[in-house]
């Protein structure tokens, strides 16, 4: 039976939230899913799934450093294996900005590695006042000023639309079950879509 592995790195806990529920989806989806962060320190091997799927979220413009510790550790497996990735940023809150082609953090993210995802996706976070120290929530407060975004430090907001989560998980569901197996020697695939 077929085993499929989703990994994220989460800062204030939206990417983690976005993972379980895409988790849940495929789940649903009939697959079998283990879902972990990167963070934790277990030892992950690979070669017991079939694909893997990353997610991470944007701090202060770029993409957690464990995430690309990461990839860079396992660039062979990810590259000839069924593989995706999803973005969680602020900016995917804009509509013009809320798909994989269109988003600039995801679209910085893949020029910056040798990885090629099968399969990508954008996701809107949140904005988290409440938890942030007091110098993340004036950094980010600015950065919401110069973005058009909410600055009330007194609020903390939800920007995930959370049927877009689920219609990535069964999207990517269909990646899945649609990937195909190469000839040589029986290593599957990267097989890329258009998400």
């Amino acid at each position: 039976m077929s085993e499929h592995l989703l990994l994220y790195a989460s800062h204030d806990g939206q990417t983690k939230k976005i993972a379980q529920a895409i988790a849940a989806e495929l789940s649903q989806q009939g697959l079998i899913v283990q879902c972990q962060s990167i963070n934790e320190n277990a030892v992950v091997n690979l070669n017991h799934y079939n694909s893997v799927l990353i997610g991470s979220p944007i701090r202060y413009g770029h993409h957690l450093p464990e995430v690309f510790d990461f990839i860079r550790q396992h660039e062979s497996f990810l590259n000839t294996h069924t593989s995706g990735f999803f973005s969680v940023n602020l900016t995917a809150r804009k509509p013009e900005k809320n798909r994989p082609e269109t988003n600039p953090y995801l679209q910085k993210f893949l020029s910056k590695i040798t990885w090629k995802p099968g399969f990508t996706g954008v996701m809107a976070g949140s904005l988290l006042y409440s938890r942030y120290r007091w110098f993340d929530r004036v950094m980010i407060q600015l950065i919401m000023k110069m973005t058009g975004g909410n600055t009330d430090a007194s609020k903390d907001i939800e920007y995930t639309d959370w049927t877009a989560v689920r219609q990535f998980a069964q999207d990517y569901a269909q990646y899945l079950i649609s990937s195909t197996t190469c000839c040589k020697d029986g290593v599957e695939c990267n097989k890329p879509v258009d998400a």
